[in-house]
């Protein structure tokens, strides 16, 4: 599919994130303080929840007010043939056959200065470990490249259930935070703030329709209502002393930043590709019918306060062992019910070679190998004042569906009178 072609000019580059072929979905404050559901359009947000408001567009015709709170939760829970139907509407409105156009640039707001919210309720959190080069690089660091992979690994997407509260959108600092700590050579933890603070470049999948009992992995794609970037900040040195016997607790729970526009699944459709071959096959509930990765480009920078940035990190979606909809299947096995706002991290996205390498732990081979910036300084882990930006995009004939930027800065710790 070529460019589709808009009224609103700058969506017709082809340098531009937010195509007419993209519409993704965020959430912003208006100038009077309300929360508004938005439409990103070149660089321009179209104001969905003044629309409504105005009568100019529905939902659909059994629902009204659904954007009235200024979030894509209740939009979200209406399931696929609404979603299909409401994005032929917007394209309709936004497409540079409009007649109607001029009667729409009142309802553009500039995205640049606008503040974007958290495009929808978080109602539960989970994060998976699906990525195999990650696997396999941190696995190496602990216990050599013969056990890198735990034995359960190629069977099953393994996953922890994280915190819905910590989950912030683009934008949001990021405190470094306190925890136990206990080096190789100490008798004993000690209570300070994390030493070694790592980012994780993932992608999230949002979960639109419920479910109750186990679902398909077809079933389980056809609930997923998008896509977002995702940050799962992570305390190696809390992880390190608390992980045994139960996995990753407090050292995941500081935030999680995604980006504030949810592509949606139609809008990457064109962009499917397949996991990788097996190296042993995988019981049949996990067998998929089609394509269910997408070749998404991702990239991460890191800037020092005050510092230009530097491209530490380039990778792609399609490097995932295991898809969303594989992880969503079998997160309904024991008959969890998934709730619309569900997220769904993917796991560290690595490639085969060091510079696609999505973490600094890995990229610092466990800070053994730092990592020199286009500034001159080096990095194992985070500094106080780095700010980290995740980018992505799906690349197309003459234009991109992009999903913005994740970005977040490393505030200090700060005192703890509890300390």
């Amino acid at each position: 599919m070529p460019l589709m072609k808009s009224w609103v000019e700058s969506a017709n580059t082809p340098e531009t994130d937010f195509p007419l072929n993209n519409l993704p979905y965020g959430s912003f404050r208006t100038e009077d303080g309300e929360a508004h559901c938005g439409v990103a359009i070149g660089d321009m947000i179209l104001d969905v929840t003044a629309l409504e408001e105005d009568g100019l567009l529905m939902a659909s015709e059994e629902e009204d007010e659904v954007f009235f709170f200024g979030d894509w939760t209740e939009f979200m829970a209406l399931g696929p043939d609404v979603w299909s139907a409401f994005r032929a509407q917007i394209t309709k409105l936004l497409s540079a056959e409009n007649g109607d156009a001029p009667e729409l640039v009142n309802y553009l707001v500039p995205q640049v200065g606008t503040e974007m919210l958290m495009p929808f309720s978080v109602s539960e959190y989970t994060d998976f470990y699906a990525g195999k080069n990650h696997a396999f690089n941190v696995g190496t660091m602990f216990r050599g490249p013969e056990n890198a992979l735990p034995p359960n690994w190629l069977s099953i997407p393994i996953g922890y259930n994280g915190r819905a509260s910590s989950v912030v959108v683009s934008g949001t600092d990021v405190r470094r935070p306190w925890g136990q700590l206990k080096g190789p050579n100490d008798d004993l933890p000690r209570f300070a703030p994390c030493a070694r603070f790592d980012l994780e470049l993932e992608m999230g999948a949002i979960v639109g329709t419920p479910s109750e009992g186990m679902v398909s992995v077809q079933e389980a794609d056809d609930m997923i209502f998008g896509y977002v970037l995702l940050n799962d900040w992570s305390a190696r040195d809390i992880q390190a002393w608390e992980y045994q016997p139960l996995g990753p607790f407090q050292a995941k729970a500081t935030a999680t930043s995604v980006s504030p526009w949810i592509v949606t699944k139609a809008a990457l459709e064109g962009f499917r590709t397949s996991t990788p071959d097996r190296e042993r096959e995988l019981l049949p509930y996990l067998q998929e019918p089609g394509p269910m990765l997408y070749d998404i480009e991702l990239a991460v920078t890191l800037a020092p306060e005050g510092k230009d940035a530097t491209t530490i990190a380039r990778t792609n979606y399609n490097e995932m062992y295991y898809s969303a909809a594989q992880q969503l299947c079998h997160h309904t096995t024991s008959g969890c019910a998934m709730n619309t706002g569900d997220l769904l991290g993917s796991g560290t996205i690595s490639g085969p070679e060091k510079e696609n390498r999505g973490s600094l732990l890995e990229l610092s081979w466990g800070g053994k190998e730092p990592l020199t910036l286009d500034t001159g300084e080096t990095r194992s882990f985070l500094e106080d004042g780095d700010t980290l930006t995740l980018t992505g995009h799906a690349q197309g004939d003459g234009f991109r569906i992009g999903f913005g930027s994740c970005t977040g800065t490393i505030l200090p710790a700060g005192e703890n009178k509890h300390a």
